[in-house]
């Protein structure tokens, strides 16, 4: 039902057009007078927001949620702010239940306009929040450099105004399965802390494994009953199939796997839905941000899962293990998303500007002979021998050179390296330092990836390509010389940082947030009224 005001005559065809509207203000002096304080008062209201004001203006201001003709609009953006908390969004931001309160208060024309720009706002930001996130990555985390793309106020206005509503409101969701995957398992995290969580925590007290048994087994088989990784069982022995739920558990969620519950497992098994909820909730915003096509073939590094992935339409083809940036604000490797163009055997490593003046300088300075594997160049990249610098001579800021390591088995990049270039510096590479890949945490770079395999990861790169992979390859290799490889297609690569992502089976993996910085965003979630759900007994 029309507000009280909306059924007078005169206002309810003020409601319907611009031209209805600019035809009474020269009749009767009193439809005049309303006419004229809605048009200034809609005016008014919209002035604080470009956006607001610029569509407006743009259609004269016709009414977009307000009019005898737009109930169904105006159903379809409730129904969709109704389900704000869904998406783990916060209702109040939208302010539903005011804007419909609203609508039964409504007894002057300036009631009606400033409910009219409103509802725009409510909707621009609904829109907004749900294809690019509500927050703002690099005010939170300066190595969160991802581009956020938002899009044209103008156009989710023409979305909403000249289609089905309905389907503009279905438009506006991520479309990824991915996100899909998120909502799914959000709902199930509500059902286990409706139910009081996963039941009682695994108790400590050493390793559990094949043949173990009592209240400790039963407390673990419980909790995998719980988890989806165990059918239900009455056993109180760590049988086979306990073993395979455990190992199953363990690949799912990046820890060693081994078939037995250690206490890194036991403690994984025993973190609560409602703090894996923030790793949900957060996810979805990242994943907001992104909302990436996913077909074709792209290059993945999750770097909480320390791994380095190849996907094709959506399917793992290449998996190897990856050593990502230290946890050092400085050396923490960055989110974004690039494009692979080609890759470079036999590479030779020119020094980071930052690692030669905090790093080196001070050695060369000591003794001139200093990292003796690496030559010095000049600004046209020519070697500059040692003896002709007076290393003492310059500081951080004033050292005119630059630092070379040539191709070699000791090179810093190993035998090949894969160049997406971008103004972070940051690209894949192998390494002469193959130790690190038997960590658990492979956090020690100054920023880029390296990778466990790199010369399968190139196989597979190349066999897009090429009939002779191994032998193409190892004709560079061999060749002992810098010998760049273009990609014949350009191959979409994404640095993330899912802590909780979609595994194959349908469940959700959980890793740890070894740069903190879920941390942060589910505190800068919080602080814009993001809650976790409340459930009731």
């Amino acid at each position: 039902m029309l507000p009280i005001l909306a059924r007078r005559p005169f206002v309810r065809r003020l409601l319907s057009s611009a031209a209805v509207v600019l035809a009474l203000i020269g009749t009767a002096p009193g439809a005049r007078a309303e006419v004229t304080t809605f048009l200034q008062t809609m005016a008014a209201a919209a002035s604080s927001d470009q956006a607001v004001a610029d569509w407006y203006r743009s259609t004269d201001y016709v009414p977009v949620w307000t009019g005898e003709t737009d109930a169904e609009r105006r159903t379809a953006l409730f129904s969709a702010l109704a389900t704000a908390a869904d998406h783990g969004l916060p209702p109040a931001r939208y302010d539903l239940e005011g804007l419909q309160a609203a609508f039964g208060q409504v007894t002057t024309a300036e009631d009606l306009a400033r409910l009219e720009v409103a509802m725009t706002r409510s909707y621009l930001t609904w829109a907004d929040d749900l294809t690019s996130g509500m927050l703002e990555p690099k005010a939170i985390d300066s190595t969160i450099v991802r581009d956020i793309v938002h899009e044209d106020p103008q156009a989710l206005m023409l979305a909403v105004t000249q289609g089905n509503p309905w389907q503009a409101m279905q438009d506006l969701l991520p479309q990824s399965n991915v996100y899909a995957q998120l909502v799914k398992a959000k709902i199930g995290l509500e059902i286990a802390m409706t139910e009081g969580g996963w039941g009682p925590v695994v108790p400590g007290g050493g390793a559990l494994g094949p043949g173990a048994q009592g209240g400790r087994v039963v407390a673990l088989r419980d909790r995998l009953i719980a988890m989806g990784y165990l059918h239900r069982s009455a056993t109180q022995t760590y049988d086979r199939d306990i073993e395979a739920a455990v190992s199953a558990y363990q690949t799912e969620n990046g820890l060693k796997v081994t078939g037995t519950a250690g206490a890194e497992t036991i403690a994984h098994l025993n973190v609560p839905p409602e703090e894996r909820m923030k790793s949900i909730l957060v996810a979805m915003e990242r994943e907001r941000w992104m909302d990436i096509d996913r077909s074709g073939r792209i290059i993945w590094v999750n770097l909480p899962d320390f791994t380095a992935k190849i996907l094709d339409d959506g399917v793992l083809t290449f998996s190897t293990r990856a050593v990502i940036g230290r946890q050092d604000m400085d050396r923490r490797t960055p989110e974004f998303s690039d494009e692979m163009n080609h890759m470079v055997v036999n590479p030779s490593w020119g020094v980071p500007r930052s690692i030669i003046v905090n790093e080196y300088l001070p050695l060369l300075q000591g003794n001139p002979h200093a990292v003796s594997h690496l030559q010095v160049i000049d600004s046209a990249g020519r070697v500059v021998p040692r003896g002709s610098v007076n290393f003492a001579r310059f500081t951080a800021r004033s050292f005119p050179y630059g630092l070379r390591q040539p191709p070699g088995d000791g090179n810093a990049l190993g035998k090949v390296k894969f160049m997406f270039p971008n103004k972070y510096n940051i690209y894949l590479h192998d390494t002469p330092a193959k130790s690190l890949f038997s960590h658990d945490v492979r956090a020690y770079s100054h920023g880029c990836i390296r990778l466990a395999d790199p010369i399968d990861f190139a196989h597979v790169l190349l066999s897009a390509q090429s009939h002779a992979v191994e032998e193409e390859f190892d004709g560079y290799l061999k060749s002992g010389l810098e010998s760049p490889v273009k990609f014949e297609r350009v191959i979409p690569v994404h640095l993330v940082y899912f802590t909780a992502y979609p595994e194959a089976s349908g469940r959700i993996g959980y890793r740890a947030d070894v740069y903190d910085r879920d941390a942060m965003l589910w505190d800068a979630l919080a602080a814009a009224g993001v809650a976790l759900p409340s459930v009731s007994q």
